[in-house]
């Protein structure tokens, strides 16, 4: 099967760019040919703000980049990551216009939501779920605290629901987690074609052997991942056991500052992935803590991958991740107090449970996020997508013959 495979790298690398590369490196393991148009979004440094807004309402240039691909290539699928903003759901729209099968993945909530967190505020928001024009974001500058900026995308989202590229023009999507797909349907995508696949992670090699008596946050340090919460956790309990934290971000200060107050505390900051792993592996528990629906948690599979098990919170896909009292524990969300006593009610697990825990946590890794699965439910999506296409396909042929069929006007007798 050959593939193209579309995506906007964001300016600061993030989860979605490492899928993108992971499904490329799955799709070349397996002997498939890959075609590839990349966009990066530090292009936009150079942009006017007219030039980048129209860009992102619709790129006629990318457009017709992935036309001659299509026409010079001949893929079976086209797939797309990230479109936003720089590509365009354009594309979508020229691959379905040459009868490619197109599957649009949906990695964060871009189509519900401005700034696709469905976030505001510190707290879950779905007030633009489902409207036709999301006035909530704009007027709320839900988009880089911009009026303008937020009018952008909101326009996208507009356009491209009008133009009905993705109830007509996209063949499969897949979400990471059925409650992210509940989340789409709800805004009235349309059922049928969202599938769930999970992400994958590398075999770690070995389990990690847990006896490190720490725990550790690994991600970005960002007010959507709940760091304001896992700091005032640690402040607040001083028996709770020693923290690591892996990351950079905006509130790198803080924890920097947090660490410096508090010796229990230790910050990594930006780490390498074979690091992470390590450390994430010699773990009790690994926290995550995130105020957001989250549409994954990566780090959830590689915690699980080493069999450590996950404090969460009990929002969105997490709760669908942890099993509470079997692969981690979940606590209410932004409570740091929650948070503390499901550490302190870990630390006080018998070994034999705790081992146990960790068992549970390995075979969730092997039953659900190793590459096999994601590859043989990648190419499943696939071939849905290209049924949709062949049917496609049929239907136009159907009616071209029955149009061609129709005696002309001239030709009925009077």
């Amino acid at each position: 099967m050959k593939v193209l495979l579309c995506h906007t790298y964001y300016m600061q690398r993030g989860g979605e760019d490492r899928s993108f590369e992971e499904e490329r490196e799955l799709l070349l393991a397996h002997g498939h040919r890959v075609v590839e148009y990349v966009r990066r979004n530090d292009e936009l440094a150079a942009m006017n703000p007219l030039a980048a807004a129209k860009k992102t309402l619709w790129n006629g240039a990318a457009g017709r980049d992935v036309a001659e691909l299509i026409r010079r290539e001949r893929p079976d699928v086209l797939h797309a990551t990230n479109t936003f903003p720089l590509i365009s759901p354009a594309v979508c729209h020229v691959a379905h216009r040459h009868g490619v099968a197109v599957v649009q993945a949906l990695r964060n909530y871009r189509l519900l939501c401005a700034n696709s967190y469905l976030m505001r505020d510190g707290r879950p928001c779905e007030a633009c779920v489902g409207r036709t024009i999301p006035w909530p974001a704009i007027r709320h500058g839900c988009y880089r605290d911009s009026a303008a900026a937020t009018a952008v995308v909101a326009g996208m989202q507009m356009l491209h629901r009008t133009l009905g590229v993705w109830r007509r023009k996209v063949d499969a999507f897949f979400t990471l987690t059925h409650f992210a797909r509940e989340k789409f349907v709800s805004a009235g995508l349309p059922p049928e074609r969202i599938h769930v696949k999970y992400n994958s992670v590398s075999e770690p090699g070995r389990l990690g052997p847990g006896d490190g008596g720490y725990l550790v946050f690994a991600g970005r340090l960002s007010p959507e991942k709940g760091v304001a919460t896992l700091l005032e956790a640690w402040k607040q309990d001083a028996s709770l056991p020693s923290l690591k934290v892996a990351g950079d971000g905006p509130l790198a200060p803080a924890v920097q500052a947090a660490a410096a107050a508090d010796s229990r505390i230790q910050w990594l900051g930006q780490v390498p992935t074979a690091q992470v792993s390590r450390v994430i592996g010699g773990a009790t528990a690994l926290v995550m803590p995130s105020v957001w629906y989250e549409t994954f948690g990566r780090t959830i599979a590689e915690a699980f991958a080493a069999g450590t098990p996950v404090i969460a919170s009990n929002l969105g896909a997490m709760a669908e991740l942890v099993a509470h009292g079997r692969t981690g524990r979940l606590f209410e969300p932004g409570s740091a107090a929650a948070l503390a006593a499901q550490v302190r009610r870990l630390a006080m697990t018998s070994p034999a449970e705790l081992t146990a825990m960790r068992a549970a946590a390995r075979r969730e890794y092997q039953s659900r996020y190793t590459p096999e699965h994601n590859y043989a439910r990648l190419l499943d999506i696939y071939e849905m997508a290209r049924a949709s296409a062949e049917a496609r396909r049929r239907q136009r042929e159907r009616q071209d013959r029955t149009f061609a069929a129709k005696p002309s006007p001239e030709a009925v007798p009077t």
